[in-house]
């Protein structure tokens, strides 16, 4: 079985009126919305790959949140594993210049809206869990 990682981030900023927004992005070769993430390269660690893909694919420069980091595995083709390290950062702005080589279009969704938005169980895992940290219950 041949095992890949990719590193990425659930990227939010707050708007003038304080809503929170997550950043979705449409790879070219896939129709479903998700989340910016890409391979490991050799020499780095889970935070600069997902910083550096973060920044390659949307040219954001992000703040990560120190208490969230998940992990989804699944099986993209047969005999392949893949597992996806995630975090949750800030966007440093909310000015997008997407990698358009890769990504069809980008979206900042209010973090309410966002699970409506996804196609896998995954994602819509991910997105509850982002948002216990960014909607603590008071």
């Amino acid at each position: 079985m041949k095992r890949e990682k990719s590193c990425g981030a659930l990227v939010y900023r707050v708007t003038s009126n304080g809503q929170k927004e997550l950043l979705f992005i449409k790879h070219r070769h896939g129709a479903h919305w998700s989340f910016p993430k890409g391979h490991m390269e050799e020499g780095e660690n889970e935070v600069q790959t997902a910083l550096r893909e973060v920044k390659e694919e949307t040219g954001l420069d992000i703040d990560l949140e120190g208490n969230f980091r998940q992990s989804v595995e699944y099986y993209p083709k047969p005999n392949v594993k893949k597992q996806v390290v995630y975090f949750l950062g800030h966007a440093k702005s909310d000015h997008v210049v997407r990698q358009v080589e890769e990504i069809d279009e980008t979206r900042w969704i209010p973090l309410e809206q966002a699970h409506t938005w996804v196609t896998f169980r995954n994602d819509k895992n991910l997105i509850n869990k982002a948002k216990k940290i960014l909607q603590p219950k008071e």
